[in-house]
């Protein structure tokens, strides 16, 4: 069997699957990439940087860049990713099935279109979901849109409950989606010999966290999107608790972050910020923390990987209702915690009553942790390729 991919850009979370896809005796795998300028690394306007991710994202597998003529290239609008010759490209190629990989952009809706004319199954993914959705007539009309989008597409994968709740929301039926959960390399986030721990531990002493204490981690774009300021002020509810809250990532709340810190001499002392860091380091990032926190508001947290990579280490997570990955992968006392967005309270509260667990019951926050990690191994690219190797084999056949 042959399958196309289409992705505008190497992406971290898809590589190691793409990887895995190509190791398999059935399949044959090429990727073709549409934002070609992506090569020369891509400016991140949640970081604020030029990304290029230390990890390897072109090895494994076949791929090509497709060459991108759009006269203002980029992902974040629909005529960014403009490829005359990629229909042709895959034409030429003469695929049993495509995979689009989003449908945001002309180049990728103009394939869709051209698969269903040609008769080439087409697979789909995408992370959206109705968290965001406001009634009236802009949700109506975006529907209709989609409705009109979807029947393009003959098998959608989807992520989590969220995301399988959104595509058939939007016309197709449950006989269309695959189980494909969204996923990291859990492999490449465990820790057999402890250098990563090594690490945290001597970051944690460079900052003064005392050994008993505990540490509360976000790591991300520090984007109101994602809400760091709502930690920061939940955080300032557990003064003079032996805890710690370090942000680990850049963006453009950063500064008025740090406004809020620098006059306070107890935020002063345990408030903590380091850089964007690469996905190399990001092991030991993690276990810098006791427990992740992603208090996300929206618009548009349709899933939150960083959640996945925490429980991958062993931690413990808190999470906002507004976070697509919650009821999937957070279970209530047991792999961590979920708060109504917005709520710093609730959030507050439960942060006291972690700081107390952590004092009184180590082994029962370690248990947790325990127990995250175990949950997150049922999310892996092994399971993705299962289900879609199965899938084209049944369609190829039928």
């Amino acid at each position: 069997m042959r399958l196309a991919v289409v992705i505008t850009h190497p992406i971290q979370y898809y590589a190691p699957l793409f990887q895995l896809l190509n190791r398999q005796d059935n399949l044959q795998l090429k990727v073709f990439y549409t934002w070609s300028q992506a090569q020369q690394g891509v400016f991140d306007a949640g970081f604020q940087k030029t990304i290029r991710w230390d990890i390897p994202l072109l090895t494994g597998y076949d791929y090509s860049f497709i060459p991108n003529t759009a006269s203002k290239p980029g992902c974040n609008h629909f005529m960014g990713i403009q490829n005359p010759s990629l229909i042709p490209d895959i034409h030429k190629w003469k695929p049993d099935a495509v995979w689009v990989i989003g449908w945001n952009y002309q180049s990728h809706l103009r394939l869709m279109r051209a698969c269903k004319k040609y008769r080439i199954p087409v697979y789909f993914s995408g992370d959206s979901t109705l968290l965001d959705e406001k009634p009236g007539l802009h949700r109506l009309m975006r529907r209709m849109f989609l409705r009109w989008v979807y029947r393009h597409v003959d098998y959608a994968l989807y992520a989590g409950q969220h995301n399988r709740a959104y595509f058939l929301a939007h016309g197709l039926k449950p006989h269309q989606l695959i189980y494909a959960p969204h996923a990291v390399d859990n492999e490449r986030f465990a820790d057999e010999d402890g250098r990563y721990m090594q690490q945290a531990l001597a970051w944690r002493k460079q900052m003064g966290i005392e050994q008993h204490d505990c540490v509360f981690l976000f790591a991300g774009k520090l984007v109101p999107k994602k809400n760091p300021m709502l930690l920061l002020q939940a955080f300032q509810h557990l003064r003079n608790s032996p805890t710690h809250l370090v942000f680990v990532g850049n963006g453009v709340l950063e500064q008025s972050l740090k406004k809020q810190v620098m006059p306070d001499s107890w935020l002063a002392v345990h408030v903590h910020f380091m850089p964007f860091q690469n996905q190399s380091i990001m092991p030991a990032v993690y276990r810098m923390g006791d427990v992740f926190v992603l208090p996300s508001q929206g618009p548009g947290e349709t899933w939150g990987l960083a959640v996945n990579e925490a429980m991958a280490c062993g931690i413990p997570v808190i999470v906002s209702n507004r976070v697509g990955c919650a009821p999937d992968l957070v279970i209530e006392g047991k792999t961590g915690w979920v708060f109504e967005a917005g709520k710093i309270e609730r959030l507050a509260e439960i942060m006291k009553q972690i700081v107390r667990m952590y004092q009184h019951e180590p082994y029962h926050l370690k248990q947790i942790g325990n127990q995250a990690y175990q949950h997150i191994q049922r999310f892996s690219f092994h399971q993705v390729t299962d289900n879609f190797i199965r899938n084209m084999q049944s369609e190829r056949y039928e």
